[in-house]
């Protein structure tokens, strides 16, 4: 018996008889004894459709607005979800994200937690009842509502499991673990038992979307025992550990891809004087996020800067360089669109040199060109594409025999 935060996502409570079968989930635990939060994201696709509204009435809605509009999508979940529990006879209590707690920055649509007050959660705790939180949203200083960004509803789980030092925080999605790679995509993907904090944070951030990358950060620095598991199948699913012992002979452990990336470049007529910090710090104040950099300056020709964003912040990026011109002190830029990423990921990459020859011959051979290149200790990604991804994804999923691996337990 303990403390156990429980989180299920948009489609794990689409429906009322979803929502109705999360309600059974959580009075297993606790018939068994344990005290439960739960935390709970949109209905389905409600998000999307919130965001279409907001598009109808106005071209350019404000941040602060929409922020508003979509933490309704939440509320609704789990006002549902603490009815259903009352139908099964289950004490329970709604919570906000203010309600709960979860004091943000200001950094609208895309805030960062900054504390979490849970007195109000641990009353609810001690009462006996379920705590059901709204996932994905907060408040300021200022008191405004606020939300978290795409898969914020993971952070929030985890932030309350820390923060009421919970024994373990389970995330229940539409799939029963973590894969070696995306199982729609990549028919021999398998399923992994266990997987490191920074492993899962690699594939997180390299478009693996079973977990959002802050959730799986606050979870290796408070060492939160965490788990992926189905919301429809009573069956193990992927333990995340700070180390792993099953399948430690594994030097690639997973294949992630992510599709709309755009490649920009920055020309220069004249060599560079300033410091790339300043291209970049200018971005991040925007809070436009740069993934890949390359330079490149070649004696007799112009030097240049290249970097990728996420299409969707291609508008915004383009923008922000255009209005700094003057102070940056380039020429002209260009971007290439329809361009994808593929990584490969594994903690035994440390130790294994060739990995990455390994990998741009497999995509020679496959005439795949590699357009941009990014390394760590634990990944190596590239640019290509966006028509070749599934095709580079199938080949470095089969190049490294991911699917064939066999289970190694150490005792």
């Amino acid at each position: 018996m303990g403390t156990y935060v429980m989180k299920f996502g948009g489609t794990s409570v689409a429906t009322s008889e979803r929502i109705q079968n999360v309600a059974k989930r959580v009075l297993q635990e606790v018939e068994v004894g344990n005290k439960v939060v739960v935390v709970v994201s949109a209905m389905g696709k409600t998000t999307d459709h919130l965001v279409e509204m907001a598009n109808h009435v106005s071209t350019h809605p404000s941040k602060r607005e929409m922020d508003v509009l979509l933490s309704t999508g939440e509320q609704v979940t789990t006002a549902l979800l603490t009815m259903a529990l009352h139908q099964l006879d289950v004490p329970a209590q709604s919570f906000t994200g203010w309600q709960a707690g979860m004091m943000t920055d200001d950094v609208a649509s895309n805030a960062r937690i900054e504390q979490i007050d849970c007195e109000k959660i641990t009353t609810c705790l001690n009462e006996g009842k379920v705590a059901v939180v709204a996932g994905f949203q907060g408040i300021d200083h200022e008191g405004n509502i606020t939300t978290l960004g795409r898969g914020g509803s993971d952070t929030t789980a985890v932030a309350i499991a820390a923060a009421i030092q919970a024994e373990r925080c389970d995330i229940y999605t539409d799939v029963d673990g973590v894969y070696t790679s995306d199982p729609r995509f990549v028919p021999t993907a398998r399923k992994l038992a266990e997987l490191s904090y920074d492993e899962m944070l690699e594939l997180a951030h390299l478009g693996a979307g079973v977990l959002h990358p802050r959730s799986v950060e606050l979870a290796k620095n408070y060492q939160m025992p965490m788990s992926v598991r189905s919301s429809y199948e009573q069956v193990e699913g992927t333990v995340l550990k700070e180390e792993v012992q099953m399948e430690k002979d594994l030097v690639v452990r997973g294949v992630a891809f992510e599709g709309e990336i755009v490649r920009l470049t920055v020309y220069f007529s004249e060599a560079y004087m300033g410091s790339l910090a300043n291209i970049f710090t200018t971005l991040a104040k925007h809070h436009i996020n740069v993934d890949i950099i390359v330079q490149s300056i070649i004696p007799n020709a112009s030097p240049t800067v290249s970097f990728s964003v996420k299409k969707e912040q291609l508008e915004e990026t383009l923008n922000v360089l255009k209005e700094y011109k003057n102070t940056l002190g380039y020429d002209y830029i260009d971007h290439e669109l329809e361009l994808a990423k593929v990584s490969i990921v594994g903690s035994g990459m440390a130790s294994n040199p060739g990995v990455a020859a390994t990998m741009f011959d497999c995509l020679f051979r496959l005439g795949i060109p590699v357009k941009m290149v990014s390394t760590s200790e634990i990944k190596v990604s590239v640019v290509v594409p966006q028509e070749e991804m599934f095709k580079a994804a199938n080949a470095l999923h089969e190049q490294f025999e991911l699917s064939k691996a066999a289970v190694a337990i150490e005792n």
